[in-house]
């Protein structure tokens, strides 16, 4: 296997990880979730339901361009921001949804946030048009990362 498929194949490799992950812990249909109180901003369940696939889907078109046009350097530097932001996002995913940690999930998802950043400019200096689409993913993590930090802060005494 050369390296540029290497590089794509790992990066569709930690996609699926991260759907599976996600899948695996993320429960917002229990009583815990829907007892907790959410900032009046939280976007409708729906939009949730819009931007994953999205997200999943360029994602992993990223990796593949980076794979075919990216120097050695900088595909090894993006795969591992990408694998790095992907353990937080599920550790993010693991600490909100089982023992409830509202703060070291925050925690994780704003470190979620942080690492798109390095990937976004990578991607950026290889295919601005392919940039432009994973922005939606950093803005969307920025978000969540905000969102997690709200539920956290109205619902501290439950901590």
């Amino acid at each position: 296997m050369s390296f540029r498929t290497a590089i794509a194949a790992s990066g569709i490799a930690i996609i699926l990880a991260y759907a599976i992950g996600s899948g695996l812990w993320v429960n917002t249909g229990d009583n815990w979730y829907a007892n907790l109180n959410k900032p009046s901003w939280q976007p409708p369940g729906f939009i949730f339901g819009i931007i994953w696939p999205y997200n999943f889907i360029v994602l992993g078109i990223a990796a593949t361009v980076i794979g075919q046009r990216a120097s050695k350097p900088a595909a090894i530097t993006y795969i591992a921001f990408f694998a790095l932001s992907v353990i937080a996002a599920l550790t993010w995913a693991y600490l909100f949804y089982n023992p409830h940690n509202l703060t070291g999930a925050s925690i994780a998802l704003t470190s979620t946030a942080l690492l798109t950043i390095p990937m976004t400019y990578i991607l950026f200096t290889i295919s601005i048009p392919m940039a432009v689409a994973v922005m939606p993913y950093q803005v969307w993590v920025a978000i969540a990362a905000a969102l997690s930090w709200g539920i956290r802060g109205l619902n501290s005494t439950s901590l």
